[in-house]
């Protein structure tokens, strides 16, 4: 692994460039050697690359970068006292007037700020770092590239970044009743591109249009990126080359995906397969196990390792086996190439292991070197590559090679039903919920009966049983990650567990009798049919598994 990634780490990997081509022929040279089948697919992606930034402070300049998916500024910069905005909550934002503003915003850019910001009015922002690394991020909303829905939802704004130091006495003077005046300068690279994907598959022993299990990460980096994501990709290459060595145990196949676009175009590599391979991914895809950032240098926390709850106990044995450690996990959120969750494809991982010190505080988990110039080789930790690529491998080992798919939809269906409890209390009396709990109550029942089962199935019972799990992940898990829409990618930002009872939520949160009550009541009504139907057709698969079974 190290030997890769030492290769990988020769190049700057920016999305559509020819430096990330090269370094991607390096990665589809090894997949060869390996007796995986590839391709390179180029495909047209909505690509953001920030050039340079300039930011003065009554003329004075600090040192600054400027954000993916900034608007260019104006010749001659766009110049303004700043208005500070904290955070850049909902909160901070709510009751002033920002129109034509720059904004002062502490933490890192992100896409709920730029979307708030543009939805005010403001021309620009300036963010602060935590610390006096300054972090590259992608501050577009949209997920994958824009579509004619969605291209107005773009940023357009001015968005550039300064360390703590720097953001803070320009805060501190403001404070103080001074009026700094700042100029943001910022060039950036914004348009269409054609980016590569490579696609290395070995078939299952059935044969092409068998089932696969998708293991995929992103090629493309900020600057070197050796840590984000050379690592991840060598181990992915590492989990490869193993799993072939012993094909003759799979029952399904493998395909490995390098994504381009994720750094600079909101994971518009991933969204475009997404949308590409819709009706393949639907049919033979069981999970999806994606990698990001693995073997830091002080990453010892693997307790957080992220899983959809019906692959949460195949999370927990990989980390309690290679790394020792109790398994707590935490809900998949809205990243690292997510864009399979309203297929209904269940996932698991994004990065495996966490910055002890820096996890408490929920910042830089990954490494103060995150996004950073100084993402080089000497970030990693060869034995914490070992044991990142041991526990990945142990995940995608046993979805390939267990006779009954390790999916347990019992503890899925177990997160829903907790999650109605409180509304079933709030709208007691004015919108009933009953059958909705019935039914997640049942869907639980009888896929906790699958797994008790699962382990005596013969190989002609699994070939009815795993479709069947198929079926009930199509069902649930665009319910719980996607708001309900199969054919759409959410935005970017984030999302409440079982995002189809928003509305219901919403319903819970008006007052008895109101206007309000009533408008929220349709759109209420609407979510839980929604959430009907996909219990029922959870509930239909899960009786075609029983029957199987015997």
């Amino acid at each position: 692994m190290m030997a890769n990634l030492r290769e990988i780490a020769r190049w700057v990997k920016l999305s559509g460039t020819t430096e990330e081509r090269e370094a991607l022929g390096f990665v589809e040279g090894r997949m060869r050697d390996y007796g995986f089948r590839t391709e390179v697919i180029l495909h047209d992606a909505f690509i953001s690359l920030p050039g340079k930034a300039s930011v003065l402070v009554d003329g004075k300049p600090l040192k600054a970068i400027t954000q993916s998916f900034s608007k260019p500024s104006p010749a001659g910069g766009l110049s303004g006292v700043p208005v500070h905005v904290g955070s850049g909550s909902p909160a901070d934002f709510a009751g002033k007037d920002l129109r034509g503003r720059i904004l002062l915003i502490e933490g890192m850019a992100t896409p709920a700020t730029a979307q708030r910001a543009m939805r005010a009015g403001a021309a620009g922002h300036l963010h602060i770092s935590h610390h006096e690394h300054i972090h590259e991020m992608c501050i577009s909303p949209v997920w994958g590239s824009p579509g004619a829905s969605t291209i107005g939802e773009m940023p357009n704004t001015v968005v550039c970044s300064v360390s703590h130091a720097d953001g803070i006495a320009i805060r501190d003077a403001l404070a103080a009743g001074k009026e700094p005046v700042v100029t943001l300068n910022a060039e950036v690279d914004t348009g269409w591109r054609k980016t590569p994907i490579l696609v290395a598959e070995l078939d299952a022993p059935a044969g092409g249009e068998d089932s696969f299990v998708m293991l995929s990460g992103h090629h493309d980096t900020w600057y070197f990126g050796v840590m984000d994501n050379g690592s991840a990709n060598a181990g992915m290459m590492e989990v490869a080359r193993l799993c072939a060595g012993r094909r003759a145990g799979w029952k399904r196949g493998l395909r490995v995906c390098f994504w381009s676009g994720h750094s600079h175009g909101r994971y518009s590599g991933s969204a475009w397969y997404a949308d590409t391979h819709w009706d393949e991914l639907d049919r033979r895809c069981v999970a999806h196990v994606n990698v990001d950032s693995l073997g830091g240098v002080g990453a010892s926390v693997l307790t957080h390792a992220a899983a959809m709850a019906e692959l949460r106990k195949l999370a927990e044995e990989a980390v309690t086996r290679h790394a020792n450690q109790p398994y707590v996990g935490k809900r998949k959120n809205r990243r690292s190439d997510e864009s399979f969750v309203g297929i209904g494809i269940p996932s698991m991982f994004g990065s495996i292991s966490e910055q002890a010190k820096s996890h408490a505080a929920a910042r830089n988990a990954l490494g103060w070197w995150w996004h950073t110039p100084d993402d080089l080789i000497d970030k990693i930790d060869e034995a914490n590559l070992v044991r990142d690529t041991r526990v990945l491998g142990q995940a995608v080992w046993r979805l390939l090679s267990d006779t009954v798919l390790p999916l347990d939809h019992a503890a899925m269906a177990a997160t829903l039903r907790e999650a109605l409890v409180p509304l079933e209390g709030a709208l007691s009396g004015c919108f009933d919920l009953s059958h909705l709990a019935a039914a997640a109550a049942r869907v639980e029942e009888a896929a906790r009966q699958v797994t008790a089962r699962a382990g005596s199935a013969t190989p002609a019972a699994a070939q009815r049983v795993n479709p069947a799990l198929m079926r009930v992940s199509r069902a649930l898990v665009p319910m719980d990650y996607a708001e309900g829409d199969r054919f759409l990618h959410p935005h970017a930002l984030p999302l409440p567990d079982w995002a189809v009872l928003q509305p219901i939520r919403d319903l819970a949160a008006t007052d008895a009798g109101s206007d309000a009550e009533k408008f929220a009541a349709v759109d209420a009504r609407r979510a839980g049919n929604r959430l009907a139907f996909a219990l029922r057709e959870a509930e239909a698969a899960l009786a075609d598994a029983l029957a199987a079974l015997g």
